[in-house]
């Protein structure tokens, strides 16, 4: 790695990514993924570009240089550029010029996205499995008939099947909406578990909310720590509480317009953390700051990791700056709260240093 990043912040971990594509892209195929990172679901208007929002002009700041090229090139240049290196030379410039030393990376996704391994390989760092729930169940039900070998062997391979991921994972994943105060007892969880497996198809992922239920605490039951994707946090105050005695780290990983309730629901229960993307402005008047954890959430293109860990040093390093200048702090102090979020409570939460990072 090339030290530390701007303002004296060190290499980022980054907690939640889904890795980067393996093959060249053409000009559809970026477009595709970079219009995803700008929120949208449909094509550019006509004689437009997604290269035209914040997410492409980031990526015209920031990764052309690492390619060989001048900031803000026009795109068909960066393309061509992107396209002579090759997908793996290009790929491995853009996430060996990140500045990320460790990234947790959210297994399920396709073939067509870097393992943790090669992530690791290609970024010259360290990259650590966090398995997600719902696409463990769905290759359990795909691979062992699913009803056709009967509800206990379904929910008794699931249970095998998270328990020897607790042996090698570093966390577990799932989406959540809503989660009571106690588990599901028996009886729910087979009938929940019966209605899916008669109703779904081959690599279908289970969204049935008592089968959520069942797979997350029985998560929490192996004392991992648990991403919970959730929407609107305040939905899980109850499980929250419920789960404060249980040993076991939750990290609160809310959409954009969430993060400062997910924030301020760390700062409640002490088992709990929160997410801040990119952006750690407002987070950080909402929580101790060892309760806030940076990330990514890059999926596809590597230019994703370069930007989102450009914005968080830059945000971090002007407020840390502010904070300095107003007298709330001094700059050792300052470089203490930057490490924290960036690398330090991330190490803590998922036991990195335990794991030989």
């Amino acid at each position: 790695m090339d030290g530390r990043m701007d303002g004296g912040i060190p290499p980022l971990v980054d907690q939640y990514s889904h890795g980067a594509v393996h093959a060249d892209l053409g000009l559809g195929e970026f477009e595709t993924h970079l219009a995803e990172a700008a929120g949208s679901t449909g094509p550019a208007p006509p004689g437009t570009t997604f290269f035209d929002s914040r997410a492409g002009l980031a990526v015209r700041r920031w990764c052309p240089p690492l390619l060989g090229l001048e900031p803000h090139c026009a795109p068909v240049s960066y393309l061509a550029r992107r396209r002579e290196l090759g997908a793996y030379r290009a790929g491995r410039l853009l996430l060996r010029g990140a500045g990320i030393g460790t990234f947790l990376l959210e297994a399920g996704a396709t073939g067509t996205l870097t393992s943790p391994d090669e992530l690791a390989y290609a970024a010259e760092g360290r990259a650590h499995e966090v398995v997600r729930l719902e696409p463990l169940a769905a290759r359990i039900a795909d691979t062992t008939g699913g009803l056709d070998a009967g509800l206990d062997a379904f929910l008794a391979y699931t249970a095998e099947a998270l328990y020897a991921a607790s042996g090698s994972a570093t966390a577990f994943a799932t989406g959540v909406t809503f989660c009571d105060d106690s588990p599901p007892d028996a009886a729910e969880v087979r009938e929940a578990a019966g209605r899916w497996l008669r109703t779904r198809s081959t690599g279908d992922r289970p969204d049935d909310p008592v089968l959520i239920r069942h797979l997350l605490w029985s998560a929490v039951a192996t004392g991992l720590p648990v991403q919970l994707h959730c929407a609107r946090p305040q939905r899980l105050a109850g499980f929250l509480r419920a789960t404060a005695s249980r040993g076991v780290d939750l990290v609160l990983l809310a959409d954009p317009w969430h993060r400062r309730q997910a924030a301020q629901l760390a700062a409640a229960f002490p088992h709990v953390y929160a997410d801040v993307g990119a952006r750690p402005e407002e987070t950080l008047r909402e929580a101790p700051f060892g309760k806030l954890l940076f990330s990514t959430g890059a999926r596809a293109l590597a230019e994703l990791y370069v930007v989102a860990a450009r914005l968080f040093t830059r945000a971090m390093d002007r407020l840390m700056r502010d904070w300095v200048a107003d007298g709330w702090c001094r700059a050792a102090e300052a470089a203490r709260i930057a490490s924290l979020v960036a690398a330090g409570t991330a190490r803590r939460v998922y036991r990195l240093d335990a794991a030989a990072v």
